[in-house]
């Protein structure tokens, strides 16, 4: 009993003496770790730490909702019945959506069907307090009726003020003061992670919010090149739930202001499943301001053709042997080719240059720097650096229009209101048809051409008697008229020639 007695003792002692050491031990760790509090305060480089809040913080929607969604419309639109060609052209199937619903697939017979008269819904956003709204190009493209109802149930008929297929954006308008309307936010403040609200009028519903974070910027997703040869892309990415009917709708801060236009979804279905894409309100800003100062777009161009975004390690090795240059992914833009008479090529840079800054701001994807360019117009002055021979090198461009030009394009208003798609003949069309050059009417679109007699497939050889061999051509010609042009040429398969009277000023 004494044996076992003083053997309990010792254990007791060892295990007490074991213990304190722990304790100390333990105690002096913690007080050398950054990973636990010190003095009941959070260390600065703690993992969770959020503006300097803690972790646990919550954000109140509810202002930025109040104060935003009366600011959001929703628009009706109609198109009457119309007969379209070739309506049985196979299709395929594209995981972007543009929030508007998918156009009709052909019917099972060849030659012209007729579409019947359809209707649709999207959403916009008022901008000024006497009426002006900014909407997307696809929801009011083509529209022979436009109805605008707001939060509070009044309905006004609304007109296109001007449209921009490149961007997706449109503007229109109704009669009316004192309205509600969003603040422009800034885009290029919006932060990875950042919480937003999308409002607009989804599935034909009333107005309808919902949140999400921003989870992506400039991102190109290659939808906006179905209505246009040159797209602009530069998407913020969010999860806030979107669908058909969203498009054209706000995205906002938690303030309050417009960050951004929602315009296209990510799905396999056409329906939200997961990632939703919005227009840069910065974008949104410089397009809005010139349709409504010059009636049209006055988009400046760079003039050079960029390395793909993704690239693998033999296709770097290739275009650096292509361009005897060192290239890391990541590191910028890779200019590939400059284009003669460009913008580029004036300012001096050259094939194999590396855009890495563009008006301040660093460049690292093409979306990004497409996204600087498109908030300029032609004959803007912008310093841009290049890395050429390993070294930044400063150079300063003065950015042109598509057609080479320094001028805001006179005849650039004047096709919007043409309207129409029009395309220089190729070389095999011109031989066989024993011509010069001329251009091909390939869509007719919804402006005054739609209204003509002009059909799609006629080859214009001259406007107001003047020849034209290609594109660049006709838009020159179109800056000498005051407004009434004749269009003349002929059509592929039938005999003789046509002249069409056109009043670009009704």
């Amino acid at each position: 009993m004494n044996l076992n007695f003083k053997n309990v003792l010792t254990i007791i002692g060892i295990s007490a003496c074991t213990t304190l050491v722990s304790i100390w031990g333990f105690t002096r760790w913690t007080k050398s770790s950054n990973a636990f509090e010190n003095n009941g305060k959070l260390p600065a480089n703690y993992a969770s730490l959020i503006n300097g809040a803690a972790p646990g913080s919550t954000v109140d929607f509810t202002p930025a909702a109040t104060a935003a969604s009366p600011a959001v419309v929703h628009i009706k639109t109609k198109t009457n019945a119309k007969k379209v060609e070739n309506g049985n052209q196979p299709r395929q199937r594209n995981p972007f959506f543009d929030l508007f619903g998918d156009e009709n697939f052909g019917d099972f017979f060849g030659g012209p069907r007729i579409i019947p008269e359809q209707r649709a819904s999207g959403s916009g956003v008022l901008i000024t307090a006497d009426g002006y709204i900014v909407t997307n190009n696809h929801v009011v493209n083509g529209a022979d009726e436009i109805t605008v109802t707001l939060t509070n149930k009044k309905t006004y008929k609304a007109k296109v003020i001007g449209a921009d297929a490149s961007s997706d954006l449109a503007v229109i308008k109704i009669d009316e003061s004192s309205l509600p309307y969003l603040v422009y936010g800034n885009s290029d403040d919006v932060k990875l992670g950042q919480w937003v609200l999308a409002i607009g009028y989804p599935l034909n519903l009333d107005v309808t919010i919902t949140a999400g974070i921003i989870s992506a910027k400039n991102r190109s997703i290659d939808i906006n090149s179905r209505q246009s040869d040159k797209p602009v892309e530069s998407f913020l990415q969010t999860d806030a739930a979107v669908n058909q009917g969203n498009s054209g709708g706000a995205l906002v801060n938690t303030n309050g202001e417009l960050v951004g236009i929602n315009s296209a979804i990510m799905s396999p279905t056409g329906s939200y499943a997961g990632y939703s894409y919005a227009i840069p309100v910065n974008i949104v800003k410089k397009v809005v301001t010139d349709i409504v100062k010059f009636g049209t777009v006055q988009r400046a161009y760079l003039g050079v053709s960029m390395a793909p975004e993704e690239l693998n390690d033999e296709q770097i090795k290739k275009l650096e042997s292509e361009l005897n240059v060192k290239y890391k992914a990541g590191e910028g833009v890779l200019i590939t080719n400059v284009l003669d008479g460009g913008a580029a090529k004036t300012a001096g840079l050259k094939a194999g240059d590396v855009v890495t800054k563009f008006n301040g701001a660093t460049i690292k994807t093409a979306p990004e720097l497409q996204e600087q360019v498109s908030r300029f117009k032609p004959g803007d002055k912008v310093a841009m650096t290049v890395k050429r021979n390993g070294k930044d090198t400063p150079i300063e461009v003065i950015l042109k229009a598509k057609l080479g030009t320094t001028d805001l394009s006179k005849s650039s208003k004047m096709a919007e209101k043409l309207g129409g798609k029009l395309e220089t003949v190729d070389k095999a069309t011109a031989q066989k048809h024993d011509i010069d050059g001329g251009v091909m009417v390939k869509e007719l679109g919804s402006g005054v051409l739609s209204k003509s007699r002009v059909e799609k497939g006629f080859i214009i050889t001259s406007v107001n008697d003047e020849e034209v061999k290609n594109v660049e051509d006709f838009y020159e010609a179109l800056k000498k008229s005051n407004g009434t042009i004749k269009l003349s040429g002929f059509y592929p398969g039938y005999y003789g020639n046509y002249a069409f009277m056109i009043n670009l000023n009704d």
